[in-house]
């Protein structure tokens, strides 16, 4: 594990070109060193440097990110976190950050024997954590590392650690706040406001799309994407341009054809929903997925892009921020999505988790439990109520949000035969 020591940027309110830009011996963009102020250096590799910064004739690092998985493969420490738990008594495990439990149910007894109690409008329940404070990796399954007969031994090795990266994590008890309320724990403070955003790094919004088939990419990309940018320009003050740039659609029930087409911007139906608390970007992937959408329109489902590598610059150059939306087809009613807010972790360190495809390494963050994390959900979510939390934001001087973090979760008051919940999400750009 290393971390980023000493590494502080100038007090400065937005994230400057001096500041942020670099280039690798390769011409590739390798996004400089970043910290927000107060918080510590994030739990990574090489220093927390990107791996845009091992770039090899265009590979973006790939080819390090994969050597890299492998020898953490080989020494062995998530293995005997894993086998830690695996070996566990039933009952509570003592962990530096407090009591967690393998089960869901067994964590739900020790909240209804110790009568947590939550709120008006909020729920006690089990949230999952990592317990592994050390960097990850997962490769996608699009990477040809897959189907590259003479790497299936190094495959096998990956496959069981990608298995095992989920099973070491613990479920902790906490209690949810209703995001309808904010306005009770933050007197004056709205939950429909861009102070909220700013604040806390979440909010909420409503929109009546006029989106007729969430399960029709096409009619998501023509329809939904045009109308998410105008409501975050809308919510947003001197916000200048607002770029969807893919999304999701989660549904657990779903009968229909799932496959995920990247080719065609279709990203299938997904089963499967993120049961571990996390954020989706981080300081590194803000800015790198940022410029690859604006100057190689890599992935990118909304709006061509074709910026130049100087127009990029000076795009970056002022304040921008990644938002993810949530946008339930139907009121939810059991895996409903929660979200924590800045404040209660502004002093936290992350831990990355890199995404490895052929073309790219994402970093996306994991975090470990802290009694005092501050959680928010929306009971009884509706199709006009939107989720927003931000992933990134490119003002460091501590005086705005960085990032939120997020997870599903089981609401253990919702009915059994409860419905899982079917909603799309939506990533998108805002820049000022």
């Amino acid at each position: 594990m290393d971390k980023v020591e000493g590494i502080e940027t100038d007090d400065a309110e937005n994230s400057g070109t001096s500041a942020t830009l670099a280039t690798s011996r390769t011409g590739a963009y390798v996004p400089s060193l970043q910290v927000t102020k107060g918080q510590p250096a994030p739990i990574a590799v090489h220093g927390g440097l990107s791996y845009m910064s091992f770039d090899q004739d265009g590979d973006a690092g790939t080819a390090i990110a994969l050597e890299d998985a492998l020898t953490q493969i080989d020494l062995g420490e998530g293995r005997r976190v894993f086998d830690m738990i695996d070996k566990a008594p039933p009952g509570p495990i003592e962990t530096e950050w407090g009591l967690g439990f393998k089960h869901y149910a067994d964590c739900m007894d020790y909240i209804r024997q110790n009568n947590i109690e939550a709120p008006e409008g909020g729920l006690a329940l089990p949230l999952p954590y990592t317990v592994y404070d050390q960097p990850t990796y997962s490769i996608v399954s699009s990477n040809a590392l897959w189907g590259d007969p003479a790497r299936a031994a190094e495959a096998d090795l990956l496959r069981m650690e990608e298995k095992h990266t989920m099973r070491r994590s613990l479920y902790f008890p906490h209690v949810m706040r209703d995001a309808r309320r904010i306005g009770e724990y933050y007197p004056g403070l709205s939950p429909t406001s861009p102070e909220c955003m700013d604040r806390l790094g979440i909010s909420l919004a409503y929109l009546d799309s006029k989106c007729q088939d969430f399960y029709d990419h096409a009619e998501v990309e023509r329809v939904f994407y045009p109308e998410i940018e105008k409501l975050l320009l809308d919510y947003f003050p001197g916000a200048t341009d607002a770029l969807v740039f893919n999304h999701d659609v989660f549904d657990k029930d779903y009968t229909g054809d799932r496959t995920e087409d990247q080719d065609n911007k279709n990203p299938g139906v997904n089963a499967h929903y993120a049961n571990i608390v996390h954020n989706d970007l981080n300081d590194n992937s803000g800015r790198v997925r940022c410029r690859e959408l604006l100057t190689k329109n890599l992935r990118n489902f909304g709006r061509t892009q074709h910026y130049t590598e100087a127009e990029a610059d000076d795009k970056m150059s002022r304040r921008f921020m990644s938002i993810n939306l949530a946008k339930p087809m139907e009121t939810v009613q059991q895996y409903p999505f929660v979200l924590c807010a800045w404040p209660s972790f502004a002093d936290q360190a992350y831990i990355n988790n890199y995404r490895i495809y052929d073309d790219r390494v994402g970093e996306t963050t994991r975090f470990t439990h802290r009694p005092e994390h501050e959680w928010y959900w929306i009971p009884q979510q509706t199709p006009t109520e939107v989720s927003m939390l931000k992933c990134y934001d490119s003002v460091i001087d501590g005086s705005v949000s960085r990032y939120s973090f997020h997870t599903a979760c089981i609401d253990p008051t919702a009915p059994k035969d409860a419905p899982c919940r079917k909603n799309v999400v939506v990533r998108a750009y805002v820049f000022f």
